[in-house]
């Protein structure tokens, strides 16, 4: 059961913080919010914070390190995403007598609407007991709350570095929609990578533009491979 106290405070675009119960969130509520925290770059800075443009929501996304740089860029990679906040909010409550703040690294929504509060910490720290004790607050009152909770640390560095290519296909707005869909119809079967290239530079115009073109099918999921081992030209894809 959620505590009665348990809040959680949302930045909006004007600068405004609305404080609402966590029992009463819903996405709604979000809809004029900001970062909790603005994303800062100067000299010697300890993490690594950056913006980086998202596919799902066709705009930046902040991030305060590499490794949740690299959380997000599967958040965005995953086609059940729909919708991803950054510092989503600030959550303040009671745990057993002990006043708690904790500021979540994001916030999603699936495609069912449901909805998930993703934090990222390094696998190294998550045995620190005031690390592991905020965490376990946070999924408590979260996952009382009807919504999902995860902890991300690491990801596989094969389906990262995957990944991390892949999304340089990742802007449709560079692709024609007609080659987009000639392309989907000719690779109706499994095919190697290289082969599936070769099939597509009719519709390209040249074999580097197909590369590219697959690549961009793989990113959003019209085609399959096996992201577990590195991409190559004898990958075997797939349609969906």
């Amino acid at each position: 059961m959620i505590s009665p106290a348990s809040t959680i405070r949302i930045r909006t675009m004007q600068d405004h913080i609305d404080v609402v119960s966590l029992a009463d969130a819903r996405l709604g509520v979000f809809a004029a919010a900001v970062p909790w925290r603005e994303f800062r770059w100067y000299r010697k800075q300890r993490h690594f914070s950056g913006s980086y443009w998202s596919a799902t929501m066709q705009a930046p996304v902040g991030y305060e390190s590499r490794l949740e740089y690299a959380n997000l860029l599967l958040c965005d990679f995953d086609p059940r995403v729909e919708w991803i906040l950054s510092q989503p909010f600030l959550m303040e409550g009671d745990d057993h007598g002990t006043p708690r703040k904790h500021i979540p690294d994001y916030l999603i929504a699936h495609t069912d609407r449901s909805m998930c509060v993703i934090d990222v910490k390094p696998a190294a720290k998550l045995q620190i007991p005031a690390v592991r004790d905020s965490l376990a607050w946070t999924r408590r009152e979260v996952e009382a709350h009807g919504w999902e909770y995860r902890v991300c640390a690491e990801p596989d560095p094969v389906l990262l570095t995957n990944v991390q290519f892949l999304a340089g296909y990742r802007r449709g707005f560079q692709f024609e929609p007609g080659q987009i869909d000639a392309a989907t119809t000719e690779l109706d079967a499994p095919v190697t990578f290289g082969e599936a290239a070769r099939a597509v530079t009719p519709i390209a115009g040249e074999l580097r533009f197909a590369r590219s073109l697959v690549l961009h099918l793989l990113w959003t999921r019209q085609l399959r491979t096996d992201l577990s081992h590195l991409l190559s030209t004898t990958s075997v894809l797939e349609p969906t």
